[in-house]
Formats: C-alpha cells, sequence, structure tokens
C-alpha cells in the first residue's frame, strides 16, 4: 500500500500481515466520498505486489446521500475494470440503510472477482475474511 495515499483517508488502514484493507468512514457518505474511495482502490489495486481483501464499517457514518444511479456506475466500472486473483470485500453496519447500501453492493457485484458481502456485524465478517474480529474494529 502507498502510505501517501492511505494519508489521504484517515479512516483507513493496511494490514499487511492480513493483506487486508479496513475503512471506517464518519460523517457523510455521498457521491464525491464514494468517487474518492473508487479511485483509492482502483488505484491500489494497480499498483499493489498482491491482491488484498476488503472491510468497510458503515455503523459511524452519519448520513448516506447516493444517488443510485451513480452507485450503479461505479459499481459497473468497478467491477469490470478489476483484474487481479479473486478478493473479497466486506461491507458490515447494524443500522438498515447502511446495511442496505451493503446488500445493493453486494448484489451489483455478483459475478466480479471481487466477491462481496454485507454483515451486521464485524465477528460475521471476520469469520469470512478469516481474520481476528480485533482487525476490523475502528483505531481508538
Amino acid at each position: 500500500m502507498n502510505p501517501a495515499t492511505l494519508e489521504s483517508f484517515p479512516d483507513t488502514h493496511y494490514h499487511a500481515d492480513a493483506r487486508l484493507v479496513t475503512w471506517h468512514p464518519r460523517g457523510v457518505l455521498d457521491d464525491e466520498l464514494l468517487d474518492r474511495v473508487a479511485n483509492f482502490v482502483e488505484l491500489e489495486e494497480q499498483i499493489a505486489d498482491a491482491p488484498f481483501n476488503r472491510f468497510t464499517d458503515f455503523d459511524h457514518l452519519t448520513d448516506i446521500r447516493l444517488k443510485i444511479g451513480h452507485v450503479f456506475q461505479v459499481t459497473g466500472r468497478h467491477g469490470a475494470s478489476y483484474v487481479g486473483a479473486p478478493v473479497k470485500s466486506a461491507l458490515c453496519c447494524k443500522w438498515i440503510v447502511g446495511f442496505g447500501i451493503a446488500r445493493l453492493y453486494e448484489e451489483l457485484m455478483k459475478g466480479a472477482a471481487i466477491e462481496v458481502r454485507a454483515f451486521h456485524h464485524p465477528k460475521e465478517a471476520a469469520d469470512w475474511l478469516g481474520v481476528p474480529e480485533e482487525i476490523l474494529l475502528p483505531p481508538t
């Protein structure tokens, strides 16, 4: 992972031993932030020396303001552009709107090399990713 790129996402952490990027966004998830994150992940996929799994925790968002058409566009672009070895992307949220967005992403990514699953609890995501639950908890 490129340290300079990671600095632009303070709620993002790379766990080298697990080949896992965790993201704990705060505030509002809108189209602009979605674009920034998609660009960040796509850039890292191109320069990484090996594939990496992903974990996103939506529980600290205060609002979600996404245009559904934009979500389809970004997902379609990312699903089609990824050419690496299969990876996993776990999205976690306890509240209904965030979980709904996670499920939408899961459905839109079906058939892509990036296997996406939505979870209500980090423990479930940790089991699926094969990592300890502690690695998925937000930094303090």
